[in-house]
């Protein structure tokens, strides 16, 4: 009897996916947790494997590679060799298939998410193969490997069935070269349109129902961050993990939302919710847009900590590899462009948060201390509130009390 798969929801944002790879081809025995393709949502690309039961040969696939379908549209079908699926085919979709038909000496090319700059963009790098042709590497090694400029057909996999992963990448010595991905050319003339990718369309959907919803208004205020650049310096001069001006962005907001719970809080239509865990939303830049891994508990977490989690989740990010723990739970959204050349900006609401704060850079300007001007670093820090559940006195308390640790790190660190 025929086993219809269906397009899986993976996040809980997510309302289509796009197969990005395919690993198996019609015609192939399927077992339980075999890896049957890469599936890109809103905000990552997941390896999907075959559940228990789910076991037969492969009649069909649902669409090609790149090809994008409604979460709950046919997949694949499994069953015995030869078995009609013909009435599967045409009554079980939500929309019309591709019925594939491919032969079984043909190469299907990898696309998988290997560089940041080009996401979907066909790769030359050489695939490992198994004895039966499928590709035996994770797309994190993949994404890895082309990063280091590896050449993962030397590599030796250490994951299950010898699948190549990214402890094998990691463990490869490199020699520094020039970077192997290639700078963007555009032509001088004319124009291009690209299909708008599930993150974009995501992000589109949900900021604009927060800008349109939610009624924001803005605050800022100035920090002078000479305390905090020598704090830096004296924590990274005995430190191997080394601490960004982000990471005490981060300690001390968690810190500022200890003291004013209803800046932590969110609107949920019939009720105001305050929460009294304290997990930050960090907004990541990739090239299709934003991804927001949380650091949970950031009050809790040593600067050492934080830093390490946000590098991670940075790396993994780029390389969409987050999982959905690492991005739901967050009760506050910090984004950064400093490092960008910004001084100072507004940012929209991250829902269901009631706040954003917007960092800008550290600015070397003169200032006024004790009636004279002197050199001094100021950085600009915007709160975007949602006017529904913090009013300006709450907004202001927050952001002086923020203010007040970036200032005297120390007091952050008692």
């Amino acid at each position: 009897m025929a086993i219809v798969i269906n397009m899986p929801r993976l996040s809980d944002t997510m309302t289509e996916g796009v197969v990005a790879k395919w690993h198996v081809k019609v015609g192939d025995n399927i077992t339980e947790g075999s890896l049957l393709a890469e599936i890109e949502t809103d905000k990552a690309t997941m390896d999907f494997e075959a559940f228990p039961g789910q076991e037969g040969v492969l009649l069909h696939r649902g669409m090609d590679e790149g090809a994008s379908a409604p979460v709950d549209t046919i997949l694949a079908i499994l069953g015995d060799k030869g078995e009609d699926i013909s009435g599967l085919i045409s009554g079980g979709n939500k929309s019309d298939p591709v019925t594939e038909n491919i032969e079984p000496e043909k190469e299907v090319v990898s696309n998988a998410v290997i560089d940041v700059q080009e996401p979907a963009q066909v790769v030359d790098t050489p695939e490992i193969k198994s004895i039966d042709g499928r590709l035996k590497a994770s797309p994190l090694a993949k994404s890895l490997a082309h990063e280091k400029g590896i050449d993962i057909s030397t590599v030796t996999g250490t994951g299950e069935g010898g699948r190549i992963i990214k402890r094998d990448i990691e463990s490869q010595q490199v020699t520094p070269s020039v970077s192997q991905v290639a700078k963007k050319s555009y032509p001088s003339s004319g124009y291009s349109d690209a299909p708008i990718s599930q993150m974009r369309k995501t992000i589109a959907k949900r900021l604009a129902e927060s800008k349109f919803t939610a009624p924001h208004f803005y605050l800022t205020i100035s920090v002078d961050m000479d305390a905090a650049i020598d704090a830096r310096k004296m924590l990274n001069s005995d430190s191997d993990v080394k601490i960004s001006f982000n990471d005490l962005v981060i300690k001390a907001v968690s810190r500022a939302l200890k003291k004013h719970p209803e800046v932590n809080s969110s609107w949920l239509g019939d009720v105001i919710r305050t929460n009294y865990d304290i997990n930050v939303g960090v907004a990541v830049a990739v090239d299709d847009g934003l991804l927001v891994p949380v650091v949970k508990n950031a009050d809790v977490k040593s600067l050492e900590v934080i830093s390490s989690e946000v590098k991670n989740f940075s790396l993994r990010a780029k390389n969409k590899e987050l999982q959905p723990s690492d991005w739901e739970g967050n009760t506050f959204t910090i984004s950064n462009l400093g490092m960008f050349g910004i001084d100072q900006f507004t940012a929209i609401v991250n829902p269901p948060d009631s706040c954003i704060l917007a960092v800008g850079g550290i600015q070397s300007i003169p200032v006024v201390k004790d009636g004279q001007v002197v050199p001094g670093n100021l950085m600009k820090l915007t709160l975007s509130c949602d006017h529904r559940v913090v009013d300006g006195a709450k907004g202001s308390a927050f952001l002086n009390s923020l203010k007040n640790f970036l200032e005297a790190p120390v007091k952050m660190m008692l």
